[in-house]
């Protein structure tokens, strides 16, 4: 991936821009980059709060709280984990359907989805942490279509060339936030791994087609229609 690429994805506040401006729908949420500005997000948005650090892997310095005192704690120990001490804090979507779609993208811009996967447990259990069937066993055709649409508009503006995991928030029925009914918003769009990642290496043994070594070619030069499968 290009630098740009990876910014843009990884950076909280850049990704979060990012997804505005292309009308994707993001949970209510802020950035903070020290304790003061924690304090501030943190009460305008209210309890229960998930902490996201910038730039840190399988959930590293993150965590939800329930309590100010998780908030701080989670809070401090994810800008201590962040290397550039940034971390966004989100509304909780505990109890929504976590849904991942593994993307694949080349330099002439073809994409396709290889599929799709649908985390056992709800939001609040760290994908890492929980069971994840694919293809996805709960959604109707439309909220599949959804997604899947959602997914290629994602991985082109970002510019991703190779492998791609995108992770969606999909409401349950009926729709709640927070205990509050949503405004509309069928699922919102929680983060992106640009680049190959553990649900990888299960797309590729759930379906047979192998991510790793397709992403490896387009990281050459090659274009998906130049890779025999």
């Amino acid at each position: 991936q290009t630098l740009e690429t990876i910014k843009r994805a990884e950076d909280r506040e850049l990704f979060r821009t990012m997804l505005m401006e292309i009308g994707e729908p993001v949970p209510d949420s802020a950035i903070a980059t020290d304790l003061e500005e924690l304090a501030v997000v943190g009460e305008r948005l209210g309890l229960p709060l998930v902490v996201r650090p910038a730039y840190t892997l399988g959930g590293t310095g993150g965590g939800i709280a329930e309590t100010w005192e998780e908030f701080w704690e989670i809070g401090r120990r994810g800008l201590a984990a962040s290397p550039i001490k940034q971390v966004l804090i989100e509304k909780s979507l505990v109890g929504w359907k976590e849904v991942e779609y593994e993307v694949m993208r080349d330099r002439a811009d073809n994409c396709i989805t290889v599929c799709n996967m649908e985390n056992f447990d709800p939001m609040g259990v760290h994908t890492g942490d929980s069971i994840v069937v694919a293809p996805s066993q709960t959604l109707s055709d439309n909220e599949y279509q959804m997604l899947r649409s959602a997914s290629l508009k994602i991985i082109r503006t970002l510019g991703v060339e190779g492998g791609c995991n995108i992770q969606f928030g999909l409401a349950p029925h009926p729709k709640t936030y927070a205990g509050s009914v949503l405004d509309n918003r069928a699922y919102v769009v929680i983060e992106v791994n640009p680049r190959v990642s553990r649900s990888s290496a299960l797309a590729s043994k759930a379906t047979g087609y192998p991510i790793a070594r397709v992403a490896a070619k387009i990281a050459i030069g090659r274009k998906l229609d130049e890779i025999p499968n």
